[in-house]
C-alpha cells in the first residue's frame, strides 16, 4: 500500500508528536478526506487528526518550517471546494476537537471547539433556554469551525444575524504555529482591531480556529410559521419587499420558485396546488403576549397582489411538515442534477423582483433550467443551474449564463456570495466585485498572516 509522499524528516517529527491513530498515511485512508460537497476531490498527502490546540500548533509549526500547505476541514459540507486539499496539502481534520468547553447562561455565552456540530450547540444551549442563531440546512452534521470559516448562517440570519454577529471571540493558531486570541468575553469591546470578524469568513486562509466564544440568544416564548403561495415569482418577490418594509421583522423568510415547487411535487407527497408559482415560508417569533398581533401584521403584508393564500400552521405537526418541504429541496436537486451549479448571490431586498425577472430571461436565453430558492428576507437567493456535465454544449451555455448572472447581481448592487463562501469555485470571479486597490490590501493581509502561503493556498482570493 502506498504511503504519504511527504519528506521523511517531517513525518519523523510528526510521529514524535502524534499517536499512530492521529496520522492517516495509507492512500485509501487519505482519499476519503479529499472532498467536500462541491464534489471536487484531491487526495491529501497526509491526514492529521489533532485532539488538542497544542497539536494544531505543533503541526502548523512543522508545516511552516517545511513549506508544506495545510487545509483545515470539518465535516466537508461546504459547496465551494474550500476544504479540498490541492497539490498534496496536509489535511487537518478538526473532528476530534469536539468539546463544548463552557456554558455560561448568566452571560449568554458558550465556548466550543471547532469540531462541535451546529446541532450539538443548539441542543446544549436549548437545555439552558438559549439558542445560537446561525442554523444552516446542514446543521445536523456541519461543524462550528466550518460555519465560522465561511460565515454560514441559515434562515434565522434575517432577524438574528450571521456568525460574525454571534461570536464574541476566537482562539486560533497562526501559520507558523503561534497561538492567538481575538475579541473578548463581553458583548462590547473596541480594544485593537476586530480580528474576530476578519478570521470569520476567511476559509482557513489566515489562521486555524481552535476555539470560539459564541454569543447565545434566549429562545423565543412562542413562534408561528406561515406559508404564503403566489401565482408567480414576481408576485412573491414583491411580497418580500412589502413584508420587510413593515415594523415586525420575521425570524425567517424563505423563498421557493415554481421550478422548485414542481420538483418537490414530483419527489414528495404535498398539498401544494398546481397553480402555485412561488412560495414564501415565514416564521414569526417573540413574546407570547404579542405574537398574535405580530403574525397578523406579517400575514397582511404578505397578502399582496398575486397572493393565492396565506396559511398559518397552528400545530407542531403542520410546522414540521412545512419545514420538511424546505429542507427536502437541496437533496432533491442533488438527485435530479448531481453536478448542478449552485450560487448563493445576494441583492438588496428591493431588487429581488429585478433579480428574479433577470434570471428568468437568462434561463430562456441560454436554454438552462434555473431553480431559485433561499433566504429572501435578506436578499440571499440560491440560484441553481441544472446542467448535464456530459453535455459540453450545455456546460458552455451554463458558463455564459453564470457570467451574465454575476454581472446582473453586481449591477443590482449585490454580492456574489452570501454564506457559501468563495473557496476554489468562485475564486476567479472575486475581482469582478472587489476593486484592484482593495484586493491588493487583502492580499497583503494574507501575506502578513501567512508569509509562506501554506494555509489553504489557491482559495478565497485570486493571486494568493
Amino acid at each position: 500500500m502506498s504511503h504519504s509522499p511527504l519528506p521523511e524528516p517531517l513525518l519523523a517529527a510528526l510521529r514524535q508528536r502524534f499517536n499512530a491513530d492521529e496520522l492517516l498515511l495509507e492512500e485509501a485512508e487519505r482519499f476519503v478526506y479529499g472532498y467536500d460537497n462541491s464534489r471536487r476531490q484531491a487526495t491529501p498527502s497526509l491526514v492529521v487528526l489533532p485532539s488538542s490546540p497544542e497539536q494544531v500548533q505543533q503541526l502548523l509549526a512543522l508545516c511552516h518550517q517545511f513549506r508544506i500547505p495545510v487545509v483545515a476541514r470539518g465535516s466537508a459540507t461546504g459547496t465551494t471546494g474550500a476544504a479540498v486539499p490541492l497539490n498534496g496539502a496536509v489535511l487537518l481534520c478538526t473532528e476530534r476537537l469536539n468539546r463544548i468547553l463552557r456554558i455560561d447562561p448568566d452571560n449568554r455565552v458558550m465556548v466550543v471547539q471547532p469540531g462541535v456540530t451546529n446541532q450539538q450547540v443548539q441542543q446544549a444551549a436549548a437545555a439552558h433556554g438559549f439558542f445560537w442563531p446561525p442554523d444552516p440546512t446542514s446543521a445536523a452534521v456541519c461543524t462550528i469551525g466550518g460555519n465560522l470559516a465561511c460565515n454560514a448562517a441559515g434562515p434565522h440570519a434575517l432577524k438574528y444575524g450571521t456568525p460574525r454577529d454571534n461570536v464574541l471571540g476566537l482562539r486560533a493558531v497562526s501559520a507558523d504555529g503561534r497561538p492567538l486570541k481575538t475579541g473578548s468575553y463581553t458583548t462590547k469591546g473596541v480594544v485593537g482591531y476586530d480580528l474576530t470578524r476578519l478570521l470569520i469568513g476567511s476559509e482557513g486562509t489566515l489562521a486555524v480556529i481552535t476555539e470560539a466564544t459564541l454569543k447565545l440568544t434566549p429562545l423565543p416564548e412562542q413562534r408561528t410559521t406561515l406559508r404564503a403561495l403566489y401565482a408567480d415569482v414576481a408576485s412573491a418577490a414583491r411580497a418580500v419587499s412589502a413584508i420587510m418594509a413593515q415594523p415586525v421583522t420575521p425570524a425567517t423568510l424563505e423563498f421557493m420558485d415554481g421550478q422548485a415547487l414542481a420538483m418537490i411535487r414530483k419527489a414528495h407527497p404535498t398539498d401544494l396546488p398546481e397553480e402555485a408559482g412561488a412560495l414564501l415560508m415565514i416564521e414569526v417569533d417573540g413574546s407570547a403576549a404579542c405574537l398574535s398581533a405580530d403574525v397578523a401584521k406579517v400575514a397582511a403584508s404578505a397578502n399582496t397582489a398575486g397572493c393565492l393564500e396565506v396559511l398559518v400552521a397552528d400545530t407542531e405537526e403542520k410546522v414540521a411538515a412545512l419545514w420538511a418541504l424546505r429542507k427536502a429541496l437541496s437533496p432533491t436537486l442533488r438527485t435530479v442534477a448531481p453536478k448542478k451549479i449552485n450560487e448563493d448571490v445576494v441583492v438588496p431586498v428591493s431588487q429581488i423582483p429585478a433579480l428574479i425577472e433577470g434570471l428568468q430571461r437568462l434561463a430562456a436565453k441560454h436554454a438552462i433550467i434555473i431553480v431559485n430558492f433561499g433566504h429572501a428576507g435578506n436578499g440571499n437567493i440560491h440560484v441553481n443551474l441544472l446542467v448535464n456535465p456530459d453535455d459540453h454544449d450545455e456546460l458552455a451555455r451554463a458558463d455564459a449564463c453564470l457570467a451574465e448572472l454575476f454581472a446582473l447581481v453586481l449591477k443590482l448592487e449585490g454580492t456574489l456570495s452570501g454564506e457559501h463562501g468563495i473557496g476554489l469555485v468562485k475564486r476567479d470571479f472575486v475581482a469582478l466585485e472587489i476593486d484592484a486597490v482593495t484586493l491588493k490590501l487583502m492580499q497583503k493581509i494574507k501575506q502578513l498572516f501567512d508569509p509562506h502561503g501554506i494555509l489553504n493556498p489557491g482559495k478565497k482570493l485570486p493571486g494568493i
